[in-house]
């Protein structure tokens, strides 16, 4: 722990909720990663507010929702963790063409909801194993689509507490990538799809089954680890680069889709990185292309 969150003294109705030591190998994927110094799942978006009000502005966050994006180092988060998910979890339909959606909604949720509404495209919502507040932070996407495509504005909140409104002309949108304005994070969205899109009750479960029968659908995984390089696929260049199955430790190149890095039961999150680190040397030394992750990786060495 460090010394800034030891020494630091919260606000009396967060001292019992607010959790020290909680290991975050427990609130990812991965299943594997120290722990965070202190660990919160705010009520509502105003107990939010209130939680970073109270805050220091020196102790790092970091937001959370399903930790489906997220390698925690061995050593764990010197900061405060928020959880969005179970936490900023409305959704509505707010008009003919426009959801309304809080961070911590799952991407699934999102999927099945407009398929109920009737609106799209939005099915590939569930190819993507995570909230949408992540999704918005890394323009997620699967099959051709991608999260931004179908912004209309965002609500941010800052570290003092305090929430905006932006429009998508306030960021630089790129593939797998966001960037905007600094110490605001997503709490919610408007999001446009077409109103009588007309989703076949099945289309879901059909992609969905496609997913299952290509990816390691129930191990331990963070999904994609390598966004694609232009023209090109990452699976592909890590397969040939003769990278199936490579294993350090408990964590292997998956067998069934190299893009996904397994974790088999055991594995530290330092044995996940250094199969990271592996396949990216490999690759750039076979087909003279350095792939970059697509997971988030936090936190301190053990």
């Amino acid at each position: 722990m460090s010394d800034r969150t030891r020494n630091m003294q919260l606000a009396p109705e967060f001292r019992t909720r607010a959790l020290h030591g909680e290991s975050m190998a427990k609130h990812t994927s991965w299943h594997a990663g120290g722990a965070a110094d202190i660990y919160f799942v705010p009520q509502d978006l105003r107990d939010l507010s209130a939680f970073l009000r109270q805050l220091p502005e020196d102790v790092p966050l970091l937001w959370v929702g399903l930790g489906s994006n997220l390698l925690v180092r061995d050593g764990g988060f010197r900061g405060a963790v928020i959880m969005t998910h179970g936490a900023l979890g409305g959704l509505a339909r707010v008009s003919a063409e426009v959801i309304h959606a809080e961070a911590g909604v799952t991407c699934a949720r999102i999927a099945k909801s407009c398929a109920q509404w009737g609106m799209g495209p939005a099915e590939f919502f569930a190819g993507i194993p995570g909230t949408l507040g992540g999704a918005l932070a890394m323009n997620a996407g699967a099959w051709g689509e991608e999260t931004w495509k179908h912004v209309a504005e965002v609500d941010v909140i800052d570290r003092r507490g305090a929430t905006r409104t932006r429009a998508p002309g306030d960021y630089r949108i790129g593939y797998r990538s966001v960037e905007g304005p600094t110490a605001e994070w997503f709490v919610a969205a408007r999001l446009k799809f077409e109103a009588a899109y007309g989703v076949r009750p099945d289309a879901i479960r059909n992609l969905l089954e496609r997913r299952r029968q290509t990816q390691p659908i129930g191990e331990w995984s963070c999904g994609s680890v390598f966004t694609n390089p232009s023209g090109d696929h990452a699976a592909r260049l890590v397969e040939t680069a003769g990278l199936k199955g490579f294993r350090i430790g408990d964590a292997s190149v998956s067998e069934k889709h190299a893009n996904f890095i397994i974790n088999h039961g055991a594995a530290r999150a330092a044995d996940i990185e250094a199969v990271i680190r592996h396949v990216q040397s490999r690759v750039a030394q076979v087909h003279n292309v350095m792939l970059q992750p697509e997971v988030r990786i936090v936190g301190e060495a053990a």
